[in-house]
């Protein structure tokens, strides 16, 4: 696991946001600033759980998103917010936790596990 980034709720609109139209959020780049920080700004038709809009997230980078999922209590289950990129959310301790995996070359989305 590698820390990729700190994402922080926030109502206060950003310099340089990106919209994600899909979940009704704007975001900042979390590589403008050596730390990571990525602002979250949440459009009240956000339909993602509370405790993401709410609560600040770290994410890490993982080589296989199934495996690091193994024994936390899912929030966000796998999805594909962009091409050739996984993420899910997991809490832990209250707090939650964006896992992300990168497909490299070959790779595939693996099917949903039921």
């Amino acid at each position: 696991m590698k820390y990729h980034h700190l994402g922080i709720p926030t109502d206060v609109e950003q310099t340089g946001e990106i919209y994600l139209s899909r979940h009704k959020l704007f975001c900042t780049d979390h590589q403008r600033n050596p730390f990571g920080i990525q602002w979250m700004r949440y459009e009240s038709e956000c339909s993602l759980p509370e405790l993401v809009k709410t609560r600040a997230h770290v994410a890490f980078e993982v080589d296989d998103l199934a495996e690091a999922l193994k024994g936390h209590e899912i929030l966000i289950e796998p999805n594909s917010p962009s091409e050739g990129v996984l993420v899910a959310f997991v809490v832990c301790d209250g707090a939650p936790v964006e896992f992300i995996q990168f497909l490299r070359g070959g790779e595939t989305i693996p099917a949903p596990q039921k």
